[in-house]
C-alpha cells in the first residue's frame, strides 16, 4: 500500500508529488482536449483534469498547468471547446500535449456554434465560455459556462489510469 507518513504543512507530514501521482493515479479520469479559434487560428492543450461543477448554471471545470502557454491565448479569446476524446484518440491526446508544434497540422476539425474546434469521432463536446478562475496551486481551477454541447454515445471514452492509457468495454447488449 502506498501512503505517506509525514506531511510538512499539516500535522499529519509531507505528501510528496510522486506519492500523490502514485495514490491519485488510481483514480481513472477521462482525457479531454481543449480548443479555441483566436486571431492566429486554432489552439488547443490536452488535459485530464475535467469534471462536470453544476447543472444550474450550466458549469463544468478543468485545471491547466501554471506553466501552459496554451491556457493564456485560449483565455484571452474567452470562448472554447472541451473535446471529451474517444477511445482511439491516444494519437490527439499526445499531439495536443506537446509544446512548441503546431497542434492542428493535419487534425480535421469542425467549429462548434462558438467557431472553436469540434474534433472529429470525439465521444462529447461542450461549447464553454469562461466563467471564473480560482487558484489551484501548480494549476489554475477554471470553471466555464456551458452554451452548447452535443455526444456520440456510439463512442467510448479514451481513460487515463495509473499513469497509462486505458478503455472501457462496451456496455452488454
Amino acid at each position: 500500500m502506498t501512503g505517506s507518513a509525514a506531511h510538512t504543512d499539516t500535522p499529519f507530514g509531507p505528501v510528496t508529488p510522486q506519492t500523490m501521482r502514485e495514490v491519485l493515479g488510481q483514480f481513472a479520469s477521462g482525457v479531454v482536449v481543449i480548443t479555441a479559434i483566436g486571431p492566429e487560428g486554432p489552439v488547443g492543450f490536452t488535459c485530464q483534469s475535467f469534471s462536470s461543477l453544476s447543472l444550474d448554471p450550466p458549469l463544468v471545470s478543468f485545471s491547466p498547468s501554471r506553466t501552459s502557454s496554451t491556457w493564456p491565448r485560449i483565455r484571452e479569446i474567452g470562448s472554447f471547446c472541451v473535446n471529451v476524446l474517444a477511445e482511439d484518440h491516444e494519437h490527439h491526446s499526445n499531439g495536443f500535449a506537446r509544446s512548441g508544434v503546431d497542434k492542428f497540422a493535419g487534425v480535421d476539425w469542425t467549429p462548434s456554434r462558438s467557431g472553436a474546434p469540434v474534433l472529429p469521432g470525439v465521444s462529447a463536446w461542450i461549447d464553454c465560455v469562461l466563467w471564473a478562475e480560482y487558484d489551484g496551486g501548480d494549476h489554475t481551477i477554471v470553471a466555464a459556462r456551458v452554451h452548447d454541447l452535443g455526444a456520440d454515445s456510439e463512442r467510448l471514452p479514451l481513460l487515463f489510469h495509473r499513469g497509462r492509457y486505458g478503455r472501457t468495454s462496451p456496455p452488454p447488449a
